[in-house]
């Protein structure tokens, strides 16, 4: 690996050193109660006449305002994905890495609204070069702008009408989301808050934007063991139905008993970056991939933990991960673990959910509810709710 290039400075000429010598050999004396003789050079001016300080840079001119980076006529951003955003770097001065300081902005989208045509592509679309555009400088796992268009955040509604985050979930159809009993359980539907088309947190300067839904109803799996997490398995049920375009979609659902065994797959969340209190929740969606764990190697790996060597794994359970550095972990319950259909890299369907784990990031893998064991009990609550199971169907084709 080459090292950084060094740029190689021009020597001054001789007599700009010169000149310098000779003034450091100056003194100034200042006698106790006697003026200061203002004839001789002043040392600081006269450096600065040999090597004046660059002028500051010139602010940006009236007519340059910070705007979202697509409202910029001149910066208009490719859909193929070839414009870059370093999200790691802040450029210029506007304060966010998604504004350019635009000199010939198209009008305000409050005075012409931007048209986001609803689009409807089939179930797991991966959108692995982003959205609009594409970030680099991702040192830590950021997923791109709309990669995982399924991706879901539960909130909560706080008194004041701030929103705190709960766990993720997928869209499998524009008004349900599927997600994990434990992320949901003796809350109130009211104070909850369904949010698709999420990305960075701490900004709505994307290309398209978010939307939020009020919860319905919440149907929760029967067979619900709170104690250990067994059938951890829930459908949220929003008023009205999300619009679905490019960053937000459905993910498609695995066939019944599928057996997830020999995938590289991938789980998204904004969870804790470590697990306990010095962990810290995720600004940008994160992505990792992780290999699927057989179920006879997780529960080897599981009984050396303090499950101890009795320890069952329950058969509505699959595990994933083991790697070290690479786990879901708290907060990110809920959230989906898919895996890309055979033959079809860039289609994927949901093998797990993500429920618990013993730590985060080391070699003992993560349990998720297998969601193909559930894919039954998924089509009957769907039927009963006179839901289109086709959002889901991964044969299915939209027509557009």
């Amino acid at each position: 690996m080459s090292g950084p290039t060094l740029k190689r400075l021009s020597a001054p000429p001789l007599s700009v050193l010169l000149s310098v010598i000779l003034l450091l050999q100056v003194t100034v004396t200042v006698v106790s109660g006697q003026e200061e003789d203002l004839s001789k050079p002043d040392l600081d001016n006269a450096i600065l006449e040999v090597f004046p300080t660059p002028p500051p840079p010139s602010p940006p001119s009236d007519r340059c305002i910070c705007v979202p980076y697509y409202l910029c006529r001149n910066k208009t951003i490719n859909t193929d994905g070839e414009g870059l955003i370093d999200i790691r770097f802040k450029e210029g001065p506007c304060p966010n890495y998604l504004e350019v300081c635009c000199y010939d902005p198209m009008k305000s989208s409050e005075t012409t609204p931007i048209s986001y045509d609803e689009k409807r592509t089939k179930c797991g679309q991966w959108n692995s070069e982003g959205v609009g555009f594409r970030i680099t400088g991702h040192s830590n796992n950021e997923a791109q702008f709309g990669e995982f268009p399924w991706m879901m955040a539960i909130l909560k509604l706080e008194a004041n009408q701030s929103k705190t985050y709960l766990c993720g979930g997928s869209l499998i159809h524009p008004q349900v989301v599927l997600t994990a009993v434990h992320c949901v359980h003796n809350k109130d539907p009211n104070d909850l808050v369904i949010r698709a088309g999420e990305w960075d947190s701490q900004t709505e300067n994307e290309l398209l934007p978010l939307q939020d839904g009020e919860v319905l109803k919440i149907i929760k799996h029967e067979k619900y063991y709170g104690g250990a997490l067994f059938n951890d398995v829930a459908l949220v049920i929003v008023t009205k139905p999300f619009l679905l375009r490019e960053n937000v979609g459905t993910l498609c659902l695995p066939k019944p008993n599928y057996l997830f065994d020999k995938e590289r797959c991938y789980a998204s969340g904004w969870g804790k970056n470590v697990f306990g209190k010095s962990g810290v929740y995720q600004v940008i969606l994160k992505r990792i991939d992780l290999p699927i764990v057989p179920r006879s190697s997780c529960l080897a790996l599981l009984r050396k933990t303090r499950l101890g060597m009795n320890y069952k794994l329950h058969e509505s359970f699959i595990c994933a991960g083991g790697e070290i550095g690479k786990d879901t972990c708290q907060g990110d319950g809920g959230s989906p673990l898919m895996c890309p259909l055979e033959n079809r890299p860039q289609q994927f369907h949901q093998a797990g959910i993500v429920a618990w784990g013993i730590g985060c990031g080391d070699e003992t893998p993560g349990v998720y509810v297998d969601v193909a064991m559930f894919r039954n009990w998924i089509d009957e609550q769907m039927v009963r709710e006179n839901f289109d199971m086709s959002f889901y169907d991964p044969d299915y084709v939209p027509q557009n």
